[in-house]
């Protein structure tokens, strides 16, 4: 996955773009209808957004949903995979990492 993003007025299929903006991490971030999560994070500057296990810091790893690397909350909805969920004007995203919820931790 590329964060590079054709400029409409390159592009051959003649596309118009339609700005969204999403929050993450409670930051505003600009992007492009049809971009996935994953996309609009990466033309961000983002290039890891969770940690796993071992601290290493994790984004996008195959980018088509099989591996699971692009963890990111959506609307309080967990576990949600990044690079297969198309960003929505108003999505609030939260980075997340694989260590246990406060809650979850005493169960």
């Amino acid at each position: 996955m590329s964060p590079k993003l054709v400029r409409a007025e390159h592009d051959a299929t003649s596309r118009r773009d339609r700005p969204l903006r999403i929050t993450v991490d409670g930051e505003p971030v600009d992007g492009i209808q049809g971009q996935t999560l994953a996309g609009l994070l990466l033309a961000s500057g983002r290039h890891a957004w969770r940690h796993g296990p071992s601290g290493a810091p994790r984004g996008v790893f195959c980018g088509i949903g099989v591996c699971f690397d692009c963890l990111v909350t959506v609307n309080e909805e967990r576990d949600v995979r990044a690079c297969r969920r198309r960003a929505a004007d108003g999505d609030v995203v939260t980075t997340q990492s694989r260590t246990p919820r406060q809650d979850e931790e005493h169960t």
